[in-house]
Formats: C-alpha cells, sequence, structure tokens
C-alpha cells in the first residue's frame, strides 16, 4: 500500500499530471460527473429541506467500481478536479463514493498544468471546500427545479419536447426581444454631405457637414441636401480652426471565459462551445516534441484578470529579450475587475514564456493554434507599453455650414505590434494655416438610413449576458445548444433568428412566470451564490425563498388555457382559405396547418426547417451542413434542400483491406434503421460484411490481416481473429475503450 491515488477528470489530463508525479502515483479519470440527480424523476423532497437523491450516472458505474478498488489498495486518495465549484462538486461526490474503502482523502488544488504548479499543490494538501459545496447544489437544484417543474407544463399546454431553463429561458428572452425591436424598428431616412478639399500643401482630404447655423446638421430629404450643395458652391471654405493632440491607447486586459468565448466567435468564427473545448485541450496538456505532454495554459474558466507576480515577471522578461526597448510598460500594468467577480482563479494565460505560439505550432491543429496565439498575444500585449496615436481635427467654415475633418497618425505602436489587423491605416490631413481658404475639388450627397439594432451572434449573445450579470460563461456554451436543438432559434448567417416556436414558448413564460423571466431576478441570484460560496447566506434559506416564486407562478400557470389541441397561432394564413395557420405535432415532427381542419386540409411540414446547423459545409454547393430527424433516425444533410439533395454517409474507410481480396477495404456503415455494420467498399460486387468492429493488427496465433472487436452490452468485449479457422480470442477491459472514447470532462451545467 504504497501508492498515492490522484483523481482529476479526464485521461488527457490524468496523463499529464502522472508525467510530473512520478511512479509513486496512480492518476485515474473519473470521467467528469460520477453522480447526478436521476434522470426519470424529480429527485428532491421538497418537503423535507430540499433533500437531494444522487445517483451513479450509469456510464460511470464501472469506472466507480475501478476506483474503489484502487482506493482501498492505496495508502491516500487526492482529489485534484478542476478548482471551480463544479469540480468541488465532482470531488464531493468521489469523496462520498470512496470514504468508506479509504478515510484518508484530500482536496488538491492547482490552476495550471505544470511541473512547478502541480508538485506545490500536492505539498499543501486541503480539505473540500463547503461554501462551494452548497453554492453549486444550490445552482444544481434551482436548475432541475425550473426544467422540471415548467418543462412538463410547457409539453402539456403547448407541445411535446419543450423545455425551459433558469438561463436559457432569459437568453431566449433576449433573442426575441432584439427581433422585436427589428420588427418594429422604422428606418429614417437621412442625407450626407461631404466636401473633398485641397490646401496650400498636399494631400487632398474629405470633410463632413457637421452643423448649420451652429446646430447638428440633419438633412432628411433628398430636395434638401441638394439646396445645401447648391448654396456651398458658392462660398469660400476657410480653415477655421486645427486641433492636435496625442491620445494614448492602452492594452486591454488578459483574457477572462466571456471575453475569450467573443474574440473566438469574432476573429476566427468559433462557436461557443468550440473555444471551451479546444481551450480544455491546451489546459490539459498537449504534446510538444521532446517535451512530451504540456499544459499550454491556466484553468480556462474564470472571469478574474488577476494575475501572479510570476507570470507579470515572465511576461516583462519576454518583452526585453524580444521587443525593442520602450515596447516595455515602465511599471508592471495591475487589472482591476470591473465587477465583483469569484477570482478564485487568475486570468487565462499562457504557463510558459518558452513557448511563443510559433514554436508549438508544428505540434498543434490549426484551431488549437489560433486560440493559443490569441491567449499569448492578450497577454504578452498587456504589459506592453500604450500605443501612441495623433489625432488632427480640422473645423472648417463654409458660409453658415461647418464642416470636420479628422486626421490620425500612429506615432508609436506599442502593444499593437501583436495586432497587425487592427492598426487602422494612418489618415493624414496636410500641414494648412488657420484662416488659409481651401479648394473646393468635389461635393458629394448620400442617401443613408437609420439601421435596426443587429441580431444576436454568439459572440454578442455572450456578451449582453455577462453585461446583465446573467450566468456564468462557462454555461453559455450548453445554453446556447440547447436553444437551437429545441428550434427556439435557427442561425442565418451566423445570427440568432427566433422560430415561431421560440417566439411563443417565451411569451408564454413571460405571461406566466413573470418574476423567474426577470433580468435582474436571474442576475441575482448568481450574485447569492457568490454569497453562498463565500458563507456568508443560508443556501437552505435562500432555495426556499426561490421555489416560493416558482411554486406561485406554477399554480397560475396551471389554470391557463393550453393550445396543444388548437396548435400554436402564426401570423401567416393559409394560402388556400385564407384562415390563420398553426403549429401541429404530427407522428414524424411539427408542421404547420391551417386553423379551419377538418374543412380545410393544408399542411406544411417543419421537419426540414427543424435543423440544427453544422460547422461542416456541404461539399457540392458550399451550403452550411444540417443534423436533421428522419423516419430511422438522425442525418446530415445539406440545408439547401430541395434544391441540393445532398446527404453525408456514413462510409467511413478503415482502411484495412478486404480479406476476400476483392481489391476493396472495410469502411463503416448504417443499416436503413441507423445500426452500424462494416462492409466491403466494393459492394455490391464483393458482400464481405460483419457487424463487429476490425482492428488494425494482426492476430497473433495466425498473422491474418485484422481482428476483430465483440461488444458486449453485457460482460467485457472481446477480441477474436477474422478467420474462422483460427480460434484465438482475448478478452479486452471496458476501462481501456472508455478511455480511447472519452472527451473532456463535461463543462458546468451541462451534466
Amino acid at each position: 500500500m504504497a501508492k498515492r491515488l490522484v483523481i482529476v477528470e479526464s485521461p488527457a489530463k490524468a496523463n499529464t499530471v502522472h508525467k510530473y508525479l512520478g511512479p509513486d502515483y496512480l492518476v485515474k479519470a473519473s470521467m467528469g460527473h460520477i453522480r447526478d440527480l436521476p434522470k426519470n424523476k424529480l429527485g428532491i423532497d421538497i418537503e423535507h429541506d430540499f433533500e437531494a437523491e444522487y445517483v451513479i450516472i450509469p456510464e460511470r458505474k464501472q469506472i466507480v467500481v475501478e476506483l474503489q478498488r484502487s482506493a482501498k489498495e492505496c495508502e491516500s486518495v487526492l482529489l485534484a478536479a478542476d478548482p471551480d465549484r463544479e469540480g468541488e462538486a465532482i470531488c464531493w461526490h468521489l469523496n462520498s463514493l470512496l470514504g468508506k474503502y479509504n478515510p484518508n482523502i484530500y482536496r488538491v488544488l492547482f490552476h495550471e498544468i505544470t511541473k512547478g504548479a502541480v508538485g506545490d499543490a500536492f505539498s499543501h494538501l486541503g480539505q473540500i471546500d463547503q461554501g462551494k459545496i452548497e453554492a453549486q447544489q444550490t445552482r444544481r437544484l434551482l436548475d432541475r427545479l425550473v426544467g422540471y417543474l415548467i418543462s412538463p407544463l410547457l409539453w402539456k399546454k403547448i407541445g411535446r419536447g419543450l423545455s425551459a431553463g433558469r438561463v436559457q429561458s432569459i437568453a431566449m428572452r433576449l433573442i426575441c426581444e432584439r427581433e422585436k425591436e427589428i420588427k418594429d424598428f422604422v428606418p429614417e431616412e437621412y442625407w450626407t454631405v461631404i466636401a473633398e478639399l485641397e490646401a496650400s500643401n498636399p494631400p487632398r482630404f474629405k470633410a463632413n457637414l457637421v452643423k448649420i447655423d451652429g446646430k447638428k446638421a440633419k438633412v432628411k430629404d433628398g430636395k434638401k441636401a441638394g439646396n445645401i450643395v447648391a448654396e456651398l458652391r458658392q462660398v469660400p471654405f476657410i480653415l477655421e480652426d486645427v486641433k492636435v493632440k496625442e491620445k494614448k491607447r492602452n492594452p486591454a486586459p488578459p483574457y477572462i471565459t466571456s471575453t475569450l468565448q467573443q474574440d473566438g466567435f469574432r476573429l476566427h468564427g468559433y462557436p461557443v462551445r468550440k473555444t471551451m473545448s479546444v481551450a480544455q485541450r491546451l489546459y490539459e496538456g498537449m504534446e510538444i516534441g521532446e517535451q512530451g505532454l504540456v499544459g499550454l495554459i491556466t484553468y480556462m474558466r474564470t472571469d478574474s484578470v488577476r494575475v501572479s507576480n510570476e507570470a507579470v515577471a515572465g511576461a516583462r522578461r519576454f518583452i526585453t529579450e524580444n521587443y525593442a526597448r520602450g515596447y516595455l510598460a515602465g511599471k508592471p500594468r495591475i487589472y482591476k475587475n470591473k465587477r465583483k467577480a469569484q477570482d478564485a482563479h487568475e486570468a487565462i494565460r499562457p504557463t510558459t514564456f518558452s513557448l511563443p505560439p510559433e514554436a508549438v505550432k508544428p505540434y498543434l491543429k490549426n484551431d488549437e493554434y489560433n486560440l493559443y496565439r490569441l491567449i499569448w498575444n492578450r497577454f504578452i500585449a498587456s504589459q506592453m507599453n500604450s500605443a501612441l496615436v495623433e489625432e488632427t481635427e480640422f473645423g472648417i467654415k463654409a458660409g453658415k455650414y461647418r464642416f470636420q475633418a479628422k486626421g490620425e497618425v500612429i506615432k508609436f505602436d506599442g502593444f499593437l505590434t501583436l495586432y497587425p489587423g487592427l492598426k487602422k491605416d494612418d489618415k493624414i490631413l496636410p500641414k494648412a494655416e488657420i484662416g488659409e481658404e481651401l479648394k473646393l475639388i468635389d461635393l458629394e450627397s448620400k442617401q443613408n438610413f437609420t439601421q435596426a439594432p443587429p441580431r444576436y451572434t454568439e459572440g454578442s449573445l455572450v456578451k449582453e449576458l455577462e453585461a446583465r450579470g446573467i450566468g456564468r460563461p462557462s454555461t453559455y456554451a450548453p445554453i446556447i445548444s440547447t436553444l437551437q436543438n429545441r428550434v427556439y432559434v435557427v442561425k442565418d448567417k451566423g445570427k440568432f433568428i427566433p422560430t415561431d416556436l421560440g417566439i411563443f414558448v417565451t411569451d408564454f413564460l413571460i405571461q406566466n412566470f413573470p418574476d423567474l423571466m426577470e433580468f435582474k431576478f436571474t442576475a441575482r441570484l448568481e450574485e447569492e451564490l457568490d454569497r453562498i460560496s463565500e458563507r456568508e447566506l443560508s443556501w437552505l434559506d435562500y432555495l426556499k425563498t426561490y421555489y416560493s416564486y416558482l411554486d406561485k407562478d406554477l399554480q397560475q400557470a396551471m389554470q391557463v388555457k393550453g393550445v396543444k389541441e388548437e396548435g400554436i397561432p402564426l401570423e401567416d394564413v393559409c394560402p388556400e382559405c385564407g384562415r390563420q395557420l398553426v403549429i401541429k405535432e404530427g407522428r414524424y415532427g411539427r408542421f404547420k396547418a391551417c386553423s379551419g381542419y377538418p374543412d380545410c386540409t393544408y399542411k406544411e411540414s417543419l421537419v426540414r426547417k427543424e435543423a440544427t446547423p453544422l460547422e461542416e459545409t456541404c461539399p457540392q454547393c458550399g451550403s452550411q451542413l444540417v443534423l436533421r430527424k428522419g423516419r430511422y433516425g438522425a442525418f446530415v444533410a445539406c440545408s439547401n434542400y430541395p434544391q441540393c439533395k445532398y446527404v453525408k454517409t456514413e462510409k467511413k474507410d478503415t482502411g484495412i483491406a478486404c480479406p476476400k481480396d476483392c481489391g476493396g477495404t472495410i469502411v463503416r456503415r448504417k443499416t436503413r434503421r441507423g445500426k452500424i455494420f462494416f462492409g466491403c467498399s466494393s459492394y455490391p460486387k464483393c458482400d464481405f460484411a460483419t457487424w463487429d468492429e476490425p482492428i488494425p493488427q494482426p492476430c497473433p496465433e495466425c498473422g491474418r490481416k485484422f481482428i476483430l472487436r465483440k461488444n458486449l452490452i453485457k460482460g467485457d468485449p472481446y477480441l477474436y481473429c477474422s478467420s474462422e479457422e483460427c480460434g484465438y480470442k482475448e478478452t479486452v477491459e471496458r476501462k481501456k475503450i472508455w478511455e480511447k472514447k472519452a472527451g473532456s470532462p463535461e463543462e458546468d451545467g451541462d451534466l
């Protein structure tokens, strides 16, 4: 009993941590959460102080058995899940299940996976933070109460498959209200007048009309614009004043979760979920040549811009060694959080300054490199000198009209040297004297219209949620996915458009759950969770208060008449009889139908429209691919149907030659009912097929080209020879298969 058992969330993290700990430690992965509330019932005893019923997640049962066995055989158990509330909850559940097998259980916290950070953490063992546990349990129970009590009501009153969520429904309200603003927006016409002028020195420049008779210029129609242009051709343009001032542009603080999500979308078009997934890999460890596994960034779920003194010193040393004198800020820059932050972690930054982006580029995928470069540049720039910009402004008088021209020259790029795309082209005004008459080269009047507010993108929705203090950045990814999966919104050119279904459900919730759908009410919850975490507020008292609002609204909503039988009313009218259209549910999904049924039988399927957008593009026409539901399950097809009828087929080539030596290879296919099998690529010429998965390694007994894996529902799977004459068979531990297929630990709120 010499080894210590260390438990982290994922195999990737386990490999990196084990590299630094050595052979005296046994490092295993829990694969994220191991317990949760049961899926088939509420799992909360409201009458007995909201006592929660936690069950082992079915997919984790075998993992729990293995962890219990290892805990019994080891000297102590060290719980090293992520340093946040969800990580604390994972440790708490592990402690509950492993305590009777080994009482020596400790908590280990590290915010970056480097040799120094890991070594320091394991020399300072601690205990589970009860405040974090209570805050996480409060959030989890509230999400369950809202989801499991309101969603069935939506099924009963509106239709099957609908859901509500504490933050999800608020995010949906934002999207719907923005759509209403756009719909109600009435464009207003206005005209701009621009003069092209020349001074005694080059270059020529353009100036905008800003005032008429000392008041802000408002030119509402073309006739007035034409009259102004005619008048201006008769008067001299005199340079009335010149203002020159030097301005500083300061670098932004290092990334926090939300700002990384926003820039990931803005600069690279990455959905929030992808940004978090890539950041998770960078945090857990990447193979970097001879150095092996290296955790490249600090923990990526943080709302604090705080940075350690050592990291600041490292960044400043890198700037000194790699940039000309003057690029380093005069003194270390210290950034303050704009609002109350948990401040449990540092900002997102590189873990080592010996690995700049170009040094690791050969070892990273393109999206990993892009995100690492973003994080690196933002952090290094945060300790660089400000950019110096000289701004020149001309005030020009032309009779009763005043024009303005602005020029800008970057005198010193400072931190902008890391952001070439952000440097604006120098707009240079000529050297001119006050009182000088300027030569009029041309006059232009241009018609414009005021613009409606833009629809939300993933980046701008995250920005708005964070600005309002709603939810946590770590939960935004699953929330956005849920809105699309429920077909409450669709994406058009990266922007969210609410569907008729989404608008109707949102209106229903606002009308019947006014407390829970209030922005400020939802935002206050995050503050209360912080207070619970700091043991300033009783979690039970808060749960009781929240539930009182929920229960009151539920009782009132129960009395509201539903629309399930009649259908969800739409603004559209039936093209055949002119009556109102409604959305109804059928055997194969939702459809539009005439409210006059059975007198009018018009209907239109919505199955094609209710599709989840994917990041892939169609290989035939270049349109976006979508995930749709059909009679035989989900499939991927082109969003441009019926113009393009491309359907993605599952024919993944294993690269293994067909055993019948027909020249084909074995490919992964699906039956019409969605069951996976493996067959020859030369079908129908060759009819080789098997239900079991081919493994590209020769049989150890007869040397045949490959062996097969038999996946059993009960008992362990096994490998066997592809030749019926050979009797080779080997049992495979489930653990090996799970570790191969497992991904990153589940995100906050996305159990």
